[in-house]
């Protein structure tokens, strides 16, 4: 995990690559769970046997958003940024889906400092891109520019 020295060593690292997260394998029980969680039931993600047969990837495929939501985990296991008292989600400018994610195969994250952005009252606007990648993989399966709001 890549520690900063709070906001100011965060303002002098805008365009670099701020950590890399741990592989995390993407099993078909946490596929069905953010299934039955959100009710998505579509059958590329939840049934082993139709896609076997249908789909072009012969197996289950994670939901994008389900890869999405792994970036709050990613990041914590690739960065902190100390001195600081909330971080707090402050949404997303831009995600994309760019390949899939196969039911059992392992991502990890890269995030990139785009910006920080003071706002006054010790609060900061952080933009970082985000992009999980597949183990093996020759695309990202995700690219998202996340938005966060730090105090301090």
């Amino acid at each position: 995990m890549n520690r900063i020295a709070g906001i100011p060593a965060l303002q002098e690292r805008v365009g670099a690559v701020l950590g890399v997260s741990d592989w995390v394998t993407i099993e078909q029980e946490r596929i069905q769970a953010f299934a039955d969680a959100t009710g998505d039931q579509q059958w590329i993600h939840v049934d082993r046997e139709r896609c076997e047969r249908e789909s072009p990837y012969r197996t289950p495929i994670a939901h994008g958003y389900l890869t999405l939501s792994l970036l709050p985990m990613l990041s914590a296991q690739a960065l902190t940024v100390e001195g600081v008292s909330a971080r707090l989600n402050y949404g997303l400018n831009r995600v994309r889906f760019p390949a899939p994610v196969p039911s059992g195969s392992r991502v990890r994250a890269t995030f990139r400092l785009k910006s920080v952005e003071p706002q006054g009252d010790n609060r900061f606007l952080v933009t970082t891109e985000a992009t999980i990648e597949l183990d093996g993989g020759s695309r990202p399966v995700c690219v998202a520019e996340m938005l966060a709001m730090y105090v301090v």
